[in-house]
């Protein structure tokens, strides 16, 4: 049973909503410690290198744009500490600073979030996306994890528009539209100009070439 369809038994008002320590000390902790949770929402375990955003399992799917799941990190090299994020058609990319998870009641550091975009291509030419993860890992120094498992939230990222209704973002449309925008607004500018010259030559040459007038070039001006 997936996320959605045990949502939907709830009552009418409540629906899966955890907060970060609630993922990582309920669903994670328990995850790594191969404890199996007696009731409420299961998550799935789904490999990210085989599986692009749009491809995620419906099992894993609690919204329209949102899904839940374990993931066991890749490492990029064997003998370092960087994990390998790519997929088949393009990559997640960490940004900004990793945010601290706190126990409600001891408020121990438990764990941590990361933020990561993904970029379809390959770096350093990858597209930017509108899909975004949040990844969950246990940080305990007393007692490290023994699996590198973590917990992912994926997310469209939306925005709304004028008319106050909800809508995907498109990076590779708003940057191509800026793009165009940007280029006409140099034509115009350009095209502004060239009429100004042009305006700006033709009255010289009548005011230079008049039969009535006289042209001082000391004081730079005319009189009959």
């Amino acid at each position: 049973m997936g996320l959605k369809d045990i949502e939907s038994t709830l009552p009418p008002g409540f629906r899966f909503y955890p907060s970060d320590e609630e993922l990582v000390s309920h669903y994670l902790c328990n995850k790594v410690a191969n404890q199996k949770l007696s009731d409420g929402p299961t998550m799935v375990d789904v490999d990210l290198h085989s599986q692009e955003p749009w491809e995620l399992p419906d099992v894993a799917k609690l919204s329209e744009d949102e899904w839940y799941f374990f993931n066991f990190r890749d490492r990029k090299y064997a003998t370092g500490s960087r994990s390998n994020r790519a997929t088949k058609s393009g990559y997640w990319k960490a940004t900004g600073k990793d945010r601290t998870v706190f126990d409600a009641s001891s408020h121990v550091v438990i764990g941590m979030r990361k933020t990561l975009v993904f970029y379809l291509g390959r770096a350093p030419n990858g597209i930017k996306t509108s899909w975004v993860m949040h990844e969950f890992r246990l940080e305990s120094p007393h007692s490290p994890p023994k699996e590198d498992w973590v917990l992912c939230r994926v997310f469209q990222k939306r925005k709304k528009n004028n008319g106050g209704d909800e809508v995907i973002t498109n990076n590779l449309m708003q940057e191509e539209n800026s793009s165009n925008a940007n280029s006409t607004s140099c034509l115009n500018l350009s095209m502004l100009q060239c009429n100004f010259l042009d305006d700006f030559s033709q009255e010289m040459m009548m005011m230079i070439n008049s039969d009535d007038q006289n042209y001082d070039p000391n004081g730079l001006q005319y009189w009959a």
